[in-house]
C-alpha cells in the first residue's frame, strides 16, 4: 500500500498541490467488484481546502486516474456500520449516500480516523460519526497505514536508528582494548554488562543526590505544560475566530463573483441591444423613399437606391445565437420584408413604363432615318434607364423572380423595336443595293446585249487572225452566248471582264455597292455594341465571378456572358437573316460584289474580336463571314468552269482567248480590292485556281479540235488504226496541223503567259512557282496523250510533234530564269 501511496502522491496529487494523508481500498457495495482508492487529501497553499478524492486506474491498467472529489465540508455523516464488530463496509454521507466496502476493516478504521482528525482541525462545522468506535476518536492514529495528521504527512519513525560516527568509534576504541572482543564474545559482553552496571549505579547516585534539582526540574516542566495549554486555549480560540473570518471572506468573495457576473451579463446584454439598434434600425426617410419615393427624378432614384442599400444591409445582417427568438426582430425583419416587396413591386411596374414609354418615343423617329441608309441611335434610351441600375442590382439580389421578369420584358420590348429598325433598315440597303443598276442609261441588264454582241466578234476573230494562240493548258469546251433574258439572271465572269472598259457602269455600280455593304456593317457594329455594353451595365452582368466560377475573356464570369449571349441574340436575332439575305442579294446582282464582301467582313470581324472575340457581334459576323466566304469560292468555282465551257467556233484559228484578256482585267480588280487587307491569303488560293485553270483552258487549240475528231470517230466504233483512211483526219491534215505549231510559237505563247501571271500574281515566288509548276505539268500530260493517239491511230506514219517534252522543259526553265 505503500508503494500506491507513493505513486498517487507523485503522479496526481503534488502535480495539484495536494497531500496525500490516507488512503482505502475500496469497491461499491452491491455491485459487481471494481476496485478504486478513496484518498484524503489537504491543500498545499492557505486557505486549506480538504478533499476526499476517488481514484481508480485506467481501462488499460498502465496508470490512475482522477476520477470524482469532494469537499470535507459538503460531508454530512460517516457511518461505520458496526462499533463493536470488524466490518469492511461504512458510508459517507454527501449530497447523497455512498457506501462503500474495504479490503480489509484496518484499512476502513485508519481511513476514518483521519477523517476525524481533519474535520476537528479544519472545519468549524463537525462532522457526525455513527456507529464508530471511541478508541479511533483519539488524536493518535493507528499504528500501519497510519500517518502524523496535526503535523502534516510525515511517516512514523521505526524503532531502529543507526549509530552515528562519535558511537561508531566509542565502540572501535572499547573493542581494541579488549583483545578477545571479538574471539570471545561472552566475555566480553560479560565485561560491557559490569561496567553499565556500575555506570548505572553511578546514573542513580547522582539522580538522587540531584533529586531537588529534578524536583524543580519538574516543577518547570509542569508550569511550561500548564502554560503551553494557555497558549493552545487562545489559538483555539484565535482560530475559531479566523474560521469566522474565513467564512465571511468566503461569502464576500461569492458576493463579489456574482457582482462581477452581475455586471459583465449587464455589459453583454447592452452590446446586444447595441448591436441590434446599429444594424436593424431603418430611418424613417429611408422607408418613405421605399414606400413613396419618385423613381422618375434623379433626387427621387438616389433616396431610392440609398434606401434600398439600407434595406438590404439590415436584411444581409448575421444574427447572433437566440436573435431570432426576440420579438422585436421579428418585428423587424417582418418589416423589412414588406418594405422589400412593396418597393419591389413598384420599380417593377415603374421600370415596365419606362420601356413602354421609351419605346414609343423611340418609334416616333424612324421615319426620319428611312430615306437614309442609318440607324436610329437608343442612347438616350439607354442613358435614362442606366439610372436605375444600382436599384436593378438590388432587385437582382433580393427578387431573382422580378429582375427575371423585367429582363424578358426587356429583351421582348427591344427584340420587337429592333426587328422593325432592322428590318427597315435593311430594305432600305436592298433598294440602294438594286439602284446601283439603274445609272446612267438606265439599266444595267439592258447594256447586256451590246457587250454579248462585243464577245461575238471577239469570239469569231480568233478564227481570222493571222495570229497565233498565245499557249495554255487545257480545253476549250464551248462559249456560251445567251440572250438577255437568260443574261439578267447570271453573274459576272471573267468572260465579261473583258470588256469591262468599254462599260464603266460595272465598275461604278461596284465602288457604290462596296460602300453601301460598308455603311450596312459601320451602322450595325455601333449598335450592337452599344446594346450589349448596355445590357451588361443595366442588368450588372459584368460584375466579379462568384466562388467556384472562373473569370473568362473581357471580365464577366462564364454564366453572366451566357446571359448577355442570350440576351443579344433574342434582341438581334434578325440581324444575321437579313445579313444574309443582302449578301445573296449583292451576290446575285454581280457575282465579283463578294470579292468586295469578303474584305469588308473579314476587317470588321477582325475589329469585333479584338474587342471581345466572345460578343454577340464578333460571333455573328464571324458566322456571316462563312456565307460570304462561301460565295467567294462559288464565284472563282464558276470562273473556273465558265472557262472550261468555253467554246470557239471552227473558223476561228489563231486568237486571244476572251477570258485570258478578262483574267488580267480580274486581277486588277482583285488587286485595287485586296490592297492591305486581312483576307489577302484567299486571294492567292483564288490566283492559283484561276491561273491553273487558264493554263489548262489555253492550250494548243486546233491540235486539241483536231483530236477531239478522232478520239470522236473512235467513240463511233471506227478502229483507231483506220482513222487515218478518213478524209478529214488523214496523214496530211495531220502534218498541216502539226506544223502550225513549231517550237518557237509554243515558247512564245508561253512566255507571254509567264508575262501575264507574274503580272497580277502577288510578290510572292512560291506561289508563282506553284503556278508555273502547275502549267509545266498540264502541258507534258497533253503532249503525253496527242503523242499516245498518234502512235495508235497512225502506226507507222513517223508523224511527231516539232517539239520534244525535252524542248517543253527548257522553255519552262529558261522562260523563269529570265524574268
Amino acid at each position: 500500500m505503500t508503494a500506491i501511496k507513493h505513486a498517487l502522491q507523485r503522479d496526481i496529487f503534488t502535480p495539484n498541490d495536494e497531500r496525500l494523508l490516507s488512503i482505502v481500498n475500496v469497491c461499491k457495495a452491491g455491485k459487481k467488484k471494481k476496485n478504486c482508492f478513496l484518498c484524503a487529501t489537504v491543500t498545499t497553499e492557505r486557505p486549506v481546502q480538504v478533499r476526499v478524492v476517488k481514484v481508480k486506474k485506467s481501462d488499460k491498467g498502465d496508470f490512475y486516474k482522477r476520477q470524482m472529489a469532494w469537499e470535507l465540508r459538503d460531508l454530512a455523516e460517516v457511518d461505520a456500520k458496526d462499533a463493536s464488530k470488524e466490518n469492511p463496509e461504512f458510508d459517507l454521507h454527501f449530497e447523497k449516500v455512498y457506501r462503500w466496502v474495504a479490503s480489509s476493516t484496518a484499512e476502513k478504521n485508519s481511513f476514518i480516523s483521519c477523517i476525524w482528525k481533519l474535520n476537528q482541525r479544519y472545519l468549524r462545522k463537525k462532522v457526525e460519526f455513527v456507529n464508530v468506535s471511541s478508541q479511533l476518536l483519539e488524536e493518535s492514529v493507528p499504528s500501519g497505514e497510519s500517518q502524523s495528521v496535526a503535523g502534516g504527512d510525515e511517516d512514523a519513525l521505526d524503532d531502529y536508528q543507526e549509530l552515528n560516527a562519535r558511537e561508531e568509534q566509542d565502540i572501535e576504541g572499547m573493542m581494541e582494548v579488549c583483545e578477545y572482543a571479538i574471539s570471545n564474545a561472552e566475555a566480553f559482553a560479560e565485561k560491557l554488562s559490569r561496567e553499565l552496571q556500575v555506570l548505572d549505579g553511578a546514573n542513580i547516585q547522582s539522580i538522587m543526590a540531584s533529586e531537588k534539582q529534578v524536583n524543580i526540574l519538574m516543577q518547570l516542566l509542569d508550569e511550561a505544560l500548564s502554560e503551553v495549554d494557555t497558549i493552545e486555549g487562545k489559538l483555539s480560540s484565535y482560530e475559531e475566530m479566523l474560521q469566522s473570518v474565513k467564512e465571511q471572506m468566503d461569502q464576500i468573495s461569492q458576493s463579489n463573483r456574482l457582482i462581477q457576473i452581475s455586471n459583465t451579463n449587464n455589459g453583454k446584454l447592452l452590446d446586444e441591444i447595441q448591436f441590434l439598434v446599429n444594424y436593424m434600425d431603418l430611418s424613417k426617410g429611408h422607408i418613405r423613399a421605399l414606400q413613396d419615393g419618385d423613381l422618375s427624378s434623379p433626387k427621387g432614384i438616389e433616396a431610392c437606391i440609398n434606401a434600398s442599400e439600407a434595406l438590404l444591409q439590415c436584411m444581409d445582417v448575421a444574427l447572433r445565437p437566440g436573435h431570432e427568438k426576440l420579438m422585436a426582430v421579428k418585428q423587424q425583419q417582418h418589416l423589412f420584408t414588406e418594405l422589400r416587396d412593396t418597393f419591389a413591386r413598384r420599380l417593377t411596374n415603374h421600370l415596365n413604363n419606362v420601356f413602354v414609354h421609351q419605346g414609343h418615343d423611340q418609334s416616333s423617329t424612324l421615319s426620319q432615318h428611312t430615306a437614309e441608309l442609318t440607324l436610329p441611335k437608343h442612347s438616350p434610351l439607354h442613358r435614362d434607364l442606366l439610372r436605375y441600375a444600382k436599384l436593378m442590382e438590388w432587385l437582382k439580389n433580393t427578387q431573382r423572380e422580378k429582375y427575371d421578369g423585367l429582363s424578358r420584358t426587356y429583351v421582348d420590348y427591344m427584340t420587337r423595336l429592333y426587328e422593325r429598325e432592322i428590318k427597315d433598315f435593311f430594305e432600305v440597303a436592298k433598294i440602294k443595293m438594286a439602284g446601283t443598276t439603274k445609272e446612267g442609261k438606265g439599266n444595267k441588264f439592258a447594256t447586256l446585249p451590246r457587250k454579248e454582241s462585243a464577245l461575238k466578234q471577239e469570239t469569231e476573230s480568233l478564227h481570222g487572225s493571222s495570229g497565233k494562240l498565245t499557249g495554255s493548258t487545257s480545253s476549250l469546251n464551248k462559249l456560251a452566248v445567251q440572250g438577255s433574258s437568260s443574261r439578267r439572271s447570271q453573274s459576272s465572269s471573267l468572260l465579261d471582264m473583258g470588256n469591262m472598259s468599254a462599260s464603266d457602269l460595272d465598275v461604278a455600280d461596284r465602288t457604290k455597292f462596296d460602300k453601301i455593304f460598308e455603311q450596312v456593317l459601320s451602322e450595325l457594329e455601333p449598335l450592337c455594341l452599344a446594346e450589349q455594353d448596355f445590357i451588361s451595365k443595366f442588368f450588372k452582368l459584368q460584375q466579379h465571378p462568384t466562388l467556384g466560377e472562373v473569370e473568362s475573356d473581357g471580365g464577366v464570369p462564364p454564366r453572366q456572358k451566357d446571359m448577355v449571349r442570350l440576351m443579344m441574340n433574342k434582341i438581334f436575332q434578325s440581324i444575321e437573316t437579313e445579313l444574309n439575305s443582302l449578301i445573296a442579294l449583292g451576290d446575285k446582282i454581280d457575282s465579283f460584289h463578294s470579292l468586295y464582301m469578303l474584305v469588308k467582313m473579314s476587317h470588321h470581324v477582325w475589329t469585333a474580336q479584338n474587342v471581345d472575340p466572345t460578343s454577340y457581334l464578333s460571333t455573328t459576323l464571324g458566322n456571316v463571314l462563312v456565307t460570304v466566304k462561301r460565295n467567294f469560292d462559288k464565284c472563282i468555282s464558276g470562273q473556273i468552269r465558265q472557262m472550261e465551257e468555253v467554246k470557239i467556233s471552227k473558223k476561228s484559228k489563231v486568237g486571244i482567248l476572251p477570258f485570258v484578256t478578262g483574267f488580267e482585267e480580274f486581277a486588277e480588280l482583285a488587286e485595287t480590292i485586296f490592297r492591305n487587307a486581312e483576307r489577302r491569303g484567299d486571294l492567292d488560293k483564288a490566283y492559283v485556281k484561276l491561273i491553273r485553270a487558264v493554263f489548262m483552258n489555253v492550250r494548243l487549240y486546233a491540235l486539241q479540235h483536231f483530236f477531239e475528231g478522232v478520239e470522236a470517230r473512235v467513240a463511233q466504233g471506227v478502229r483507231e488504226e483506220e482513222v487515218s483512211y478518213q478524209l478529214a483526219f488523214n496523214k496530211q491534215e495531220l502534218r498541216k496541223v502539226i506544223k502550225e505549231y513549231p517550237g518557237k510559237e509554243v515558247k512564245k505563247g508561253l512566255d507571254n503567259l509567264y508575262k501575264k501571271v507574274d503580272k497580277h500574281l502577288c510578290e510572292e515566288e512560291s506561289l508563282l512557282q506553284v503556278v508555273w509548276h502547275s502549267m509545266q505539268d498540264e502541258f507534258i500530260r497533253q503532249y503525253k496523250h496527242f503523242e499516245g493517239l498518234i502512235g495508235r491511230c497512225y502506226p507507222g506514219s513517223g508523224i511527231t510533234m516539232e517539239f520534244t517534252i525535252g524542248d517543253m522543259l527548257e522553255y519552262f526553265s529558261s522562260i523563269a530564269q529570265s524574268h
